[in-house]
């Protein structure tokens, strides 16, 4: 039964990263930004760690002081028992200070290789953080130089392919003969307009000249 869970398991795994390289050949931006997520999960869990520790260090040191108070205060009632005679009480406050003695040096212990884990703890973060920015530079990066790559392809498609080209550059040439059209009607207009009022304005002189000369 446990090799039947292991094969389907593998199966599984196998089948996430066949599907992963698929989509990283089409979409390798969206495979890194998967990662990055999935490392930003990571980072998050540590930093959880981290603080966890930090508030098992703050216990430690609250207990070690505590046990170092009763410590001192069943010493101190000892000494007084010792000195009224009573026995009984005398040995029970030595027995309780050296349980107290006892649970401060383990406390002490615990406190110590706890300090040693956060340190380390704390270097791990810092360096999961780092190389968590890194990635993220490297994924500017790589997003800056897809997009080269893919305005390369549109510019290469134009200028390389024939049929693509020869249909781009032949919109280009309809529209400067559309223009030179216009051009020419405009201009055509522009003359003619011009040669009208031109010759409109020599008739009435010259009737103006005629009448003026049958009145003389």
């Amino acid at each position: 039964m446990a090799n039947l869970f292991k094969r389907i398991k593998d199966t599984i795994a196998a089948d996430l990263h066949e599907a992963l390289d698929q989509k990283e050949q089409k979409n390798p931006i969206s495979v890194l930004n998967h990662y990055l997520r999935q490392c930003e999960n990571e980072t998050e869990k540590v930093r959880h760690l981290v603080e966890r520790q930090y508030l098992l260090k703050e216990e430690f040191r609250r207990e070690y002081k505590e046990a170092v108070n009763l410590a001192e205060k069943r010493k101190y009632q000892a000494e007084i028992a010792s000195k009224a005679g009573e026995t009984e009480l005398y040995e029970f406050a030595v027995k309780e200070q050296t349980y107290y003695e006892e649970r401060k040096a383990r406390l002490m212990e615990s406190s110590e290789q706890t300090n040693r884990q956060l340190e380390e703890l704390e270097q791990k973060y810092a360096e999961m953080k780092h190389k968590l920015k890194d990635m993220h530079l490297k994924r500017m990066e790589l997003m800056g130089r897809e997009n080269i790559a893919r305005a390369h392809h549109r510019m290469n498609k134009v200028v390389e392919n024939n049929s693509y080209s020869t249909k781009a550059f032949s919109r280009f040439e309809e529209m400067e003969s559309y223009l030179d059209r216009l051009e020419h009607q405009v201009n055509s207009a522009y003359h003619r307009n011009t040669i009208d009022a031109r010759i409109a304005q020599l008739e009435k002189q010259m009737e103006n000249e005629q009448t003026a000369s049958v009145s003389s």
